[in-house]
């Protein structure tokens, strides 16, 4: 029996936990069990979590779903969707899930979360992973996807090809579009480029990418976003495709037209947001390395300001 549980029922734990737990409700080889809290728990319990798509609608129920980790018990693979500011403490909460035979995987939107999990849990075997997706957590217990975009990445470079392979088959199974990336640090910095622009400029501009690019100026800008963190990512020698500035530029050209962004969301609502970790990490790392990133620098000192306000 395989034990799967997935902490942080949100916009891509909800999404991807969700296939998960719909596709082996039944099955006797996979339990999905998922950890969440509050209003978030509450309704998941009476209601199930409900699951909007482009590609059909569906009701999940997994196996349990407690805000207790040790009501939930040790588990073989443990799948990470909390914020990146979170992931420390989530990781230190959840050690009653957790042995030295617990896979982790992180599924967040920055490039920091290998490495504090790792610190944390030495021992243990931690992936590398990321996921391009748009998605809301519309109200507690009902995720809706808008984008059909739907794709994670996951790999390693030290643990065996064949767990990696169990677990894409556990994914694929499920019909979740999963591949095991063979450079995975390219993977996730490619994606980390494309969600700390898209975040960033969404959220300073506060408009959505459409909007940001069928207008020249706030196009120009993005584009020099892009510019800024491809310099920042080639001094550290991540392996960039050559083409990859055109690629995300194509991406984001493919979004329905009000996509905006989890940041730009939580500005919104008022909630925590990721701005350290998606736009400050690159303004921070750029004068670390002495790259100059003016229009990262310029948002960020904006952003940094109304993230004040709004606290």
């Amino acid at each position: 029996m395989t034990k799967i549980a997935i902490v942080g029922i949100g916009a891509v734990g909800g999404y991807f936990g969700g296939k998960l737990a719909k596709h082996y409700e039944n099955s006797d080889q996979i339990e999905v069990y998922f950890i969440a809290r509050g209003e978030n728990e509450k309704s998941i319990k009476l209601n199930g979590l409900r699951v909007e798509t482009t590609r059909g609608n569906f009701i999940a129920y997994p196996r349990k779903i407690s805000s207790d980790p040790s009501s939930i018990g040790v588990v073989d693979i443990l799948i990470a969707c909390t914020k990146n500011y979170d992931i420390e403490q989530t990781i230190l909460q959840l050690k009653p899930c957790i042995t030295k035979d617990s896979i982790i995987l992180p599924l967040l939107n920055g490039v920091e979360g290998y490495d504090l999990i790792k610190n944390i849990l030495p021992a243990n075997d931690v992936l590398n992973g990321c996921v391009y997706l748009v998605s809301q957590l519309v109200e507690p217990g009902f995720v809706r996807e808008t984008g059909k975009l739907e794709q994670l990445y996951f790999g390693s470079s030290t643990i065996q090809h064949k767990k990696l392979l169990e677990l894409e088959s556990i994914f694929v199974n499920a019909n979740i579009r999963a591949a095991i990336s063979p450079d995975i640090q390219e993977t996730t910095w490619c994606k980390f480029i494309f969600i700390s622009t898209l975040a960033t400029i969404t959220s300073y501009l506060n408009t959505s990418i459409g909007e940001i690019i069928s207008d020249e100026i706030s196009k120009d800008q993005l584009l020099t976003l892009l510019t800024e963190i491809k310099m920042v990512a080639e001094t550290i020698q991540i392996s960039l495709p050559a083409d990859i500035l055109k690629r995300i530029v194509d991406k984001l050209e493919g979004l329905p037209f009000d996509t905006t962004s989890s940041m730009y969301i939580d500005f919104h609502k008022g909630n925590s947001t990721e701005l350290e970790s998606l736009t400050g990490y690159i303004v921070r790392l750029g004068k670390k390395l002495n790259i100059p990133t003016p229009t990262y620098n310029l948002m960020y000192d904006e952003l940094k300001i109304r993230d004040f306000q709004k606290s």
